[in-house]
C-alpha cells in the first residue's frame, strides 16, 4: 500500500494486546508496510517471557508503546490509548482499533479506516459474517444471542456486536474515555453509550478470521458475561423494585379506600403509588442505569413529562377494563394493572433510553 494514502497518514492504530505471539511481529510489520504513521500499542501486563516483542515494535519509530505494570483489562487498555492520542497525537484524525493476533486483516483495516474518513461523524464497525463456514459454535451463538438482545433492548441493529475492529473519530475519544468498564464488557458498553450520546454508526464487512490463541482466549464466560449484560439486569431491578412498590401501594389503596372514591378508586389509588414508585424509580435510572452526566432537573422534568402521561394511560385503561368485566375485587384489579403496566414499561423503557437520559450534543 502507498504512504499518501490518507487513511495511513490520519489516523493511528491502536493495539491492545496481553501476552502476544509471533503473529504480532506479523501484525506490526504489516501495518508498517501499508505506510501507517502512528501505532499505539498497549502491553496490558505481559508476562517476561513475552515482553520482546514490544520490544521488537519500539524500535520502530512509528510505534508507541504504553505499559500496564499489571494487566488491568482490555476496556483500560482502550481508553489508555485514546487518551494519548488526545494528548499526544495532535493531528490524528481519529483511531482504528485492532487485535494483535492477525484476526483483521490489513485490506479490512484500512477499509475502515476510509469509510470513517469518509463519514467522518460516524464509527465504523468491522463486521464479520457469522454465516459462514468454519466459524465456531460458541461465537456463532454468542454473537446471535447479544445481536438479538440489543436489538430488543436498547433498538441497535448490528450483525456484529463482539467486534474489535473499528475505526473512530477523534472528536468522540474523549467520550470513550469516560465510559465504564475495563475489561472486555468495555467495548459493549462503548456501543451502548453511543446510541444514548446519538452517535451514530456504520457497518463495514470484513474477513472472518479466527485463532484459539487470539485475545479473545482471556475471555471468561461467566464473569465477563456478566459484566456485559449488567447494565440490562440493572434497569430491570429498578423497574422490578419501583413496580413492588407501585403494586403494594396501589393495592393499600384499593383495599382501604376503594368504596370512599367510588368511580375515581383507580385512579386516585393510581397516582398514590405511581408519585412514590416513579420518583424513586427516576433516581434509580438516573444515577446507576444510565448514569446520566447531564442535568438532573432537566432530565427529572423530561421523566416526568413521560410518567404523568403513563400513569393517566394506566389508571385510564385499568378503569375501562375493570368496568368492562364487573370487577370489585382489589385483587384482580391489582393483576389487572400489573398487566397494564407491563405493556407500558416497554414503551416507557424506550423513550427513556432515547429521550430522558439520553446524552446528544
Amino acid at each position: 500500500m502507498s504512504e499518501d494514502k490518507l487513511c495511513q497518514r490520519e489516523l493511528a492504530i491502536v493495539l491492545p494486546s496481553l501476552n502476544p505471539d509471533r503473529k504480532f511481529t506479523g501484525v506490526v510489520q504489516g501495518l508498517l508496510e501499508a505506510g501507517f504513521r502512528e501505532i499505539v500499542i498497549v502491553d496490558d501486563g505481559s508476562d517476561g517471557e513475552h515482553k520482546q516483542y514490544f520490544r521488537q515494535a519500539e524500535r520502530h519509530p512509528q510505534c508507541h508503546i504504553l505499559v500496564h505494570q499489571v494487566n488491568l483489562g482490555k476496556g483500560a487498555a482502550l481508553k489508555d490509548a485514546f487518551a494519548y492520542v488526545l494528548s499526544e497525537l495532535p493531528d490524528i484524525k481519529g483511531v482504528i482499533t485492532i487485535d494483535g493476533d492477525g484476526q483483521h486483516l490489513l485490506p479490512d483495516i484500512i477499509a475502515c479506516g476510509e469509510k470513517m474518513l469518509e463519514l467522518k461523524d460516524k464509527v465504523v464497525l468491522g463486521c464479520r459474517d457469522f454465516n459462514k463456514p468454519g466459524v465456531p459454535p460458541r461465537s456463532v451463538a454468542g454473537n446471535k444471542t447479544t445481536s438479538r438482545l440489543f436489538r430488543i433492548c436498547y433498538g441497535i441493529k448490528l450483525s456484529d456486536t463482539q467486534t474489535g475492529l473499528r475505526a473512530i473519530p477523534r472528536e468522540f475519544l474523549e467520550r470513550f474515555t469516560r465510559i465504564e468498564g475495563e475489561r472486555f464488557e468495555y467495548e459493549t458498553n462503548m456501543l451502548l453509550q453511543m446510541k444514548r450520546m446519538g452517535i451514530g454508526f456504520a457497518e463495514q464487512p470484513i474477513e472472518t478470521v479466527y485463532d484459539p490463541e487470539d485475545y479473545g482466549s482471556h475471555y471468561n464466560a461467566l464473569k465477563d458475561s456478566w459484566r456485559i449484560f449488567k447494565i440490562m439486569f440493572k434497569f430491570l431491578v429498578s423497574s422490578f423494585g419501583s413496580l413492588l412498590v407501585d403494586m403494594g401501594l396501589f393495592y393499600l389503596v384499593m383495599k382501604l379506600f376503594a368504596r370512599g372514591l367510588g368511580p375515581y378508586a383507580e385512579l386516585v389509588a393510581t397516582v398514590i403509588a405511581r408519585a412514590c414508585s416513579s420518583f424513586m424509580n427516576f433516581n434509580a435510572n438516573n444515577s446507576v442505569v444510565f448514569h446520566n452526566g447531564g442535568s438532573y432537573r432537566r432530565s427529572l422534568l423530561k421523566y416526568y413529562c413521560l410518567c404523568i402521561p403513563q400513569m393517566l394511560v394506566s389508571a385510564g385503561l385499568v378503569t375501562l377494563i375493570n368496568g368492562l368485566l364487573g370487577n370489585t375485587a382489589p385483587f384482580i384489579a391489582t393483576l389487572i394493572k400489573l398487566v397494564v403496566d407491563t405493556v407500558l414499561f416497554f414503551i416507557s423503557y424506550t423513550i427513556q433510553r432515547e429521550w430522558v437520559f439520553a446524552e446528544k450534543k
